[in-house]
């Protein structure tokens, strides 16, 4: 009996033993699939659409909503005692931009465009984050799913071990009633985390259907703090924040299409021709048009408005700096104390296996109860299940903090 629970202690050491993935990215799909992936999640399939859609209105703002327009009428004229006659008038008009309107178009267009670019980049980020969060909910479920299989199997073996004993009158009917509740125990344990991990799995599958995913999951990698260190990622959280860009041109966008209406206070003009024939011919002329709107109390309300709507989006430039500077501190912060929080899963874990240990040679010298090497069975496997728990939360959020950084999957790591 000794041997079997030594061997089923060694096979949850080894389940719980870190994994290194040969490539840079332990415990995370290989980046071709992330990338295919995140490509086609319609999150960031919508957001590059709308970017071809600023695009194309950039396109528009440059060249400007005026156009020619073509006026004509026909009339069929009748005088008393001169008879009928046919008459016709027709007119071109186009208006114009004043001086400096054009340049503010094109500038609004171009923050446009820009804005949405970022927008789309954040899109993806935000899949990234998503992929990421789903992929260690997954892990992670496994990872305990796994110690919660292994203490089945080792609770099993002591209870065949123990009821050999009961056969030969070494033990109590006592024990092995007690082997079997803790064995009940496990079963149960075992098939929520087995459910966690299916729903995991399921979650994952339907956010990200192009993401190949063997049959299991694979084994989660013992944590490392990043190579770049965690001060210079959280720096690069900041610089690299597409959120920060696409509020900031927002901003820029919005000032200039306060300018714009500010110019716009003087109304474009237009001109044309205009040519007609009256009494059948007998009169005809042509001539040049011109309009001009005179602008008033309304125009001057809409530069009002448009001012106000430009500090709005000065101040929301500002909040989301605020924002994302709170989570690079965040990512920061999280990506330490998780790091150390497994650490000290770890220790606690090989303490509590050495105490088992000495819990088992005191059982076998007939110092120990079984009940007492129980309680310390389940001890061990609550410290394997703490330390998997703690090793995803890790792996979580040093993952994170790399995503948000761009250190991973999102732009160039070398920006």
């Amino acid at each position: 009996m000794r041997k079997l629970l030594l061997a089923g202690t060694a096979l949850l050491s080894a389940l719980a033993a870190p994994v290194l993935a040969a490539d840079a990215e332990p415990g995370l799909p290989p980046t071709a699939d992330v990338t295919a992936a995140l490509d086609a999640h319609p999150s960031v399939q919508a957001a590059r659409s709308r970017t071809g859609a600023a695009r194309a209105e950039a396109r528009a703002l440059a060249r400007g909503s005026h156009e020619i327009t073509f006026t004509g009428s026909y009339i069929n004229r009748s005088v008393d005692r001169e008879g009928s006659f046919d008459e016709f008038d027709g007119q071109l008009l186009r208006p114009f931009r004043l001086p400096g309107k054009t340049r503010l178009d094109k500038e609004i267009g171009r923050y446009g465009v820009t804005a949405a670019e970022n927008r789309a980049e954040d899109a993806r980020h935000q899949a990234a984050t998503l992929l990421a969060e789903s992929w260690w909910n997954w892990l992670g479920a496994a990872a305990e799913a796994r110690v919660d299989e292994q203490a089945v199997a080792n609770y099993e073996k002591l209870l065949e071990a123990v009821r050999r004993r009961v056969a030969v009158r070494d033990a109590a009917q006592l024990d092995a009633d007690q082997a079997e509740a803790a064995l009940g125990s496990a079963q149960v344990a075992a098939q929520q985390s087995a459910g966690r991990e299916a729903l995991a799995r399921a979650r994952l599958t339907t956010q990200f259907p192009t993401l190949p995913l063997d049959d299991a999951a694979p084994a989660m990698p013992r944590p490392e703090l990043p190579p770049e260190g965690i001060e210079a990622l959280g720096k690069k959280v900041i610089e690299h924040s597409h959120e920060i860009a696409a509020a900031e041109a927002e901003a820029g966008r919005a000032d200039a299409s306060a300018s714009r209406m500010h110019a716009d206070k003087i109304a474009d003009p237009s001109f044309g021709v205009r040519m007609f024939s009256e009494r059948g011919g007998a009169e005809r002329g042509a001539g040049v048009l011109f309009s001009m709107p005179l602008g008033g109390g309304h125009r001057s309300a809409l530069a009002d408005q448009a001012d106000a709507e430009a500090g709005a989006a000065r101040s929301e430039a500002m909040a989301v700096r605020f924002a994302v500077k709170e989570m690079a501190e965040a990512d920061m912060t999280e990506a330490r104390f998780r790091y150390a929080a497994w650490q000290r899963a770890r220790d606690g874990l090989n303490a509590q296996v050495a105490a088992l240990a000495k819990l088992r040679e005191g059982h076998k010298a007939g110092e120990i109860d079984l009940s007492d090497e129980l309680f310390g069975e389940r001890q061990v496997h609550d410290a394997f299940r703490t330390e998997a728990m703690a090793r995803t939360e890790a792996m979580r959020a040093i993952t994170r903090l790399r995503i948000d950084s761009h250190a991973i999957w999102i732009g160039d790591p070398n920006d």
